[in-house]
């Protein structure tokens, strides 16, 4: 595989059994995605996104196809080994921060921290401030504001230095000004840091700001567009 291409999905299906309702949520899907882009995945309700976006991560197993990420055809791996790819591999953000109240801000990124090698990943408190929140270290969850702990499960997703970032709905929880903020911050290290953001979002206007949009209609992509020059975040509207 081209080391550029940090994501790649060839045939992929994934069919739920319910009860004796069986429902397609991917269809023989095809996408690449080469390294450090920016990607928003659109589409409505029921579409897919999710579902693609938990198979691309390992959270979920495609009923048939390949999916290679970051070198590892994670549709052959063992659940031992799945768990390590998770661990290593990708980082995870999602609509909520997932933050645990009793740990402060870097020992939350710490505690992420201690699950991969050494060799492989960054300081929680260099990563805090590379999410401008170098002061806010030693504060615990309720003691930051919504843009803030999402900031920081940014930077916990970010301190094991993974290629591919997979975001769920991330600024769903937040007002418009701080949704703009963490894409922003995204945004910019994607580009710092050549690795891949994958953001699935219902809110079409994020996709203007977007290297790549992929567009899902009832478990298909309808299309892939490339933006040849992407929006700056504080010129979206929606």
């Amino acid at each position: 595989m081209d080391d550029n291409k940090t994501v790649f999905l060839e045939n992929v299906s994934k069919t739920y059994q319910m009860g004796e309702i069986e429902v397609k949520a991917l269809k023989e899907v095809d996408l690449t995605i080469t390294k450090g882009k920016f990607v928003v995945v659109l589409g409505p309700s029921g579409s897919g996104k999710t579902t693609m976006l938990n198979c691309i991560g390992g959270i979920d197993s495609p009923t048939s196809g390949t999916i290679i990420v970051g070198g590892n055809d994670i549709s052959k791996l063992t659940e031992k080994e799945l768990t390590k790819f998770r661990r290593n591999t990708v980082g995870f953000i999602f609509q909520f921060f997932n933050l645990i109240p009793t740990l402060t801000a870097r020992e939350n990124v710490d505690f992420a921290l201690d699950l991969v090698p050494k060799e492989t990943r960054g300081s929680a408190v260099e990563v805090l401030k590379q999410v401008g929140l170098g002061d806010r270290a030693n504060h615990f969850p309720s003691q930051l504001s919504g843009g803030e702990q999402q900031r920081v499960a940014v930077a916990r997703a970010l301190a094991k230095r993974p290629p591919v970032v997979l975001c769920d709905e991330p600024t769903g929880e937040l007002d418009f000004d701080t949704g703009i903020m963490i894409l922003r911050l995204m945004r910019d290290v994607s580009r710092q840091e050549h690795c891949n953001f994958l953001v699935v979002t219902h809110n079409a206007a994020i996709a203007r700001m977007a290297d790549t949009v992929v567009r899902l209609h009832s478990g298909e992509i309808s299309s892939v567009e490339t933006n040849e020059n992407p929006e700056d975040p504080e010129n979206l509207v929606w």
